[in-house]
């Protein structure tokens, strides 16, 4: 199970992650990628704003760079 910040998380949950701005978005996905990192799928239907991801809905974000408000 993928955990943030120590704490299990799970598909719905949502979580913070800084991608040009401090953002936020629900688990909709999770995986481990081939380093074992586990990779969150982010969406936010709003969308995320930034230079980086601005206007997408969807983000993957790996769970070490997330945390949980």
């Amino acid at each position: 199970m993928a955990t943030v910040e120590g704490q299990p998380v799970k598909i719905g949950d949502w979580v913070s992650f800084k991608a040009d701005i401090e953002q936020h978005g629900e688990i909709v996905f999770m995986h481990r990628n081939l380093n074992g990192h586990w990779m969150l799928t982010l969406e936010n239907t709003n969308g995320f704003i930034g230079d980086y991801i601005g206007g997408e809905t969807r983000v993957v974000q790996r769970a070490d760079d997330c945390w949980v408000e």
